[in-house]
């Protein structure tokens, strides 16, 4: 039963019976002494993906839903539907572009580490790896003695992502990107 704070993007929660997956996080940490630190998240349903909004404690105990994990691979996309295979069967599995809109930006081509969400062997969502690498094919030119600013630019990843590098990195660098956050982390 995971507590409020340690709840992440694609996390699967039951919430009076029904299944929920979190999809957005909002932290707020109240100016007062002795607040507690609130957590607003918003949640879809697995099935009819509607959506659900709750705010929480830190310490709030949440029920995780009943669901299979299954380690599984991006494969490839096909018009609206993106295709990935278990690690272990090579069973393909199927899910749209609303199932994963917001995790769309951070699937390449055979990125392993993603576990697929199951309930009744229907494929619900994904959870990405905490950081996946990506090659940047598009930025400025790197400026000469940038290293010591902490000056960004924008820089587009090959998934079409874009993120804020520091001036120093270079077109065709590869570099760490947290998927929670979609922040530049480091050169890879």
């Amino acid at each position: 039963m995971p507590k409020a704070n340690e709840l992440k993007q694609g996390t699967a929660i039951e919430i009076n019976g029904e299944p929920y997956i979190v999809k957005k996080i909002e932290v707020r940490n109240p100016s007062s002494r002795g607040a507690a630190t609130l957590y607003k998240v918003r949640y879809a349903h697995m099935k009819t993906k509607q959506k659900l909004d709750e705010s929480y404690k830190s310490d709030d105990m949440l029920k995780a839903a009943d669901c299979s994990r299954v380690p599984v691979q991006f494969s490839y996309q096909d018009g609206d539907t993106y295709h990935f295979m278990h690690s272990e069967t090579y069973e393909q599995y199927s899910l749209t572009n609303e199932d994963i809109e917001e995790q769309i930006d951070y699937l390449s081509e055979g990125l392993e580490g993603i576990v697929l969400l199951l309930m009744d062997d229907v494929a619900l969502g994904v959870e990405l790896p905490a950081t996946i690498t990506l090659q940047i094919v598009e930025t400025p030119p790197a400026m000469k003695g940038a290293s010591a600013t902490s000056r960004t630019k924008t820089a587009k990843l090959t998934t079409g992502l874009e993120i804020q590098v520091p001036e120093y990195i270079e077109s065709g660098e590869l570099v760490k990107v947290n998927t929670e956050t979609g922040k530049f982390m480091s050169r890879a």
